[in-house]
């Protein structure tokens, strides 16, 4: 099972690079949303940390591809992107980039499977009619940088979100959930999601016939970036890949 390019739209964010990363291969198809850095950087060859890292995970993600499971596909991947971490900062984990990831899995007969870690979100066309919708937000303290910055020290641990990072157990913390077959299929990072959280869209079924033609997904994501220039909201990288089963 492979997968055919319909539409990607990424947009950078207000003060910082862009710091998502999308792709697909073979069987799998994924969307990676860099969490930007609230502790301080390493010192690693990229424009930011998690712009760094998104990119390297793309490339990763892309070499392991074509496990049925998911979670063995991103335990692969995280396994590289350790090893390479081990080469430029040593053991060094509490301060390694991070991001949210969704990565799908197609099987000969259409089905899926989505992994999530953290808050990308995916939304499958089903053969049968409607659509399925998987994806939920981070929940940590934001009541001040403090809060957040410790958070962040407690990520994959057990008293914490679990994110990829560079640990492999974590893809065996991801939630996953089967997906009847379906024909097409949307990512979003959740700074692309806010049109739908901002209701210019009324929903997962709405935002997926947006992001339906690279007409519709540019148009969708200038909406939401006049929205939010509009009201004054700081806005997050964004990012949208549409394929087609294939």
């Amino acid at each position: 099972m492979n997968w055919t390019h319909i539409s990607r739209v990424q947009t950078e964010g207000d003060n910082h690079v862009m710091e998502d990363a999308c792709g697909y291969r073979g069987n799998a198809v994924w969307m990676i949303d860099g969490a930007t850095s609230l502790l301080d950087e390493l010192d690693l060859p990229g424009e930011s940390n998690p712009s760094w890292y998104a990119q390297i995970l793309n490339l990763a993600l892309a070499e392991c591809a074509g496990a049925a499971d998911p979670r063995e596909v991103l335990a692969a991947a995280l396994a590289k992107v350790d090893a390479l971490g081990d080469q430029l900062v040593g053991a060094e984990s509490q301060r390694f980039p991070s991001a949210a990831v969704s990565l799908v899995t197609a099987d000969g007969d259409a089905r899926l499977q989505v992994l999530s870690l953290a808050d990308c979100h995916v939304v499958a066309a089903l053969n049968a009619g409607g659509v399925r919708h998987v994806g939920e937000a981070i929940r940590e303290p934001s009541a001040t940088v403090d809060d957040l910055r410790t958070a962040r020290l407690q990520r994959n641990t057990p008293g914490g979100v679990w994110v990829a990072r560079r640990e492999p157990a974590a893809a065996y913390q991801a939630r996953v959930v089967n997906v009847e077959p379906a024909h097409t299929v949307a990512l979003a990072s959740d700074g692309a999601w806010r049109a739908v959280d901002l209701g210019l869209v009324s929903g997962p079924e709405e935002f997926l016939e947006a992001v339906r033609t690279p007409v519709g997904a540019q148009e969708l994501m200038l909406t939401l970036r006049s929205t939010q220039d509009e009201i004054g909201e700081s806005a997050d990288d964004a990012s949208v890949l549409c394929v087609m089963v294939d």
